[in-house]
């Protein structure tokens, strides 16, 4: 006996109605979204008028140049990593985190150079840490 086959339907998609959807959607959120300039504030940093610290015999000095290389103890370092810093400061403090930590950066170095010399001092565990100023001269 031989049966019919059944005509199968091909099952298709219409993706016409989602691309309208998904477009609409586009079109909602690029008109509800405000555009705003971010605004920069105007700080007026402190000026140092303190007395100065005396100079321990012991102490660790972090120089910042311009360009945001370091000097420990006014040894140069190789680059301006953070792992090199932590490694030139661990072999000068000789392993002691007691000592006084002074940063001394140039007017011009970039922000990023100071946290990562304090950063590099805190993973070592420094507690007493300064960091330098200038006294504006008097007009």
């Amino acid at each position: 006996m031989m049966f019919r086959r059944q005509k199968t339907e091909e099952v298709n998609v219409n993706l016409t109605p989602l691309i309208d959807v998904v477009f609409l959607l586009l079109i909602f959120f690029m008109v509800s979204t405000t555009f705003t300039k971010e605004t920069h504030l105007s700080i007026d940093l402190p000026e140092a008028t303190g007395k100065p610290l005396v100079e321990h015999e012991n102490q660790v000095e972090i120089v910042i140049g311009k360009q945001g290389s370091y000097a420990v103890n006014g040894k140069p370092l190789v680059n301006n990593d953070l792992k090199t810093l932590i490694t030139a400061l661990s072999k000068e403090s000789k392993g002691d985190t007691s000592m006084p930590l002074v940063i001394t950066s140039d007017a011009k170095t970039p922000y990023q150079a100071v946290v990562t010399a304090m950063d590099a001092s805190g993973q070592l565990g420094f507690v007493h840490l300064t960091i330098t100023t200038m006294e504006k001269p008097k007009e």
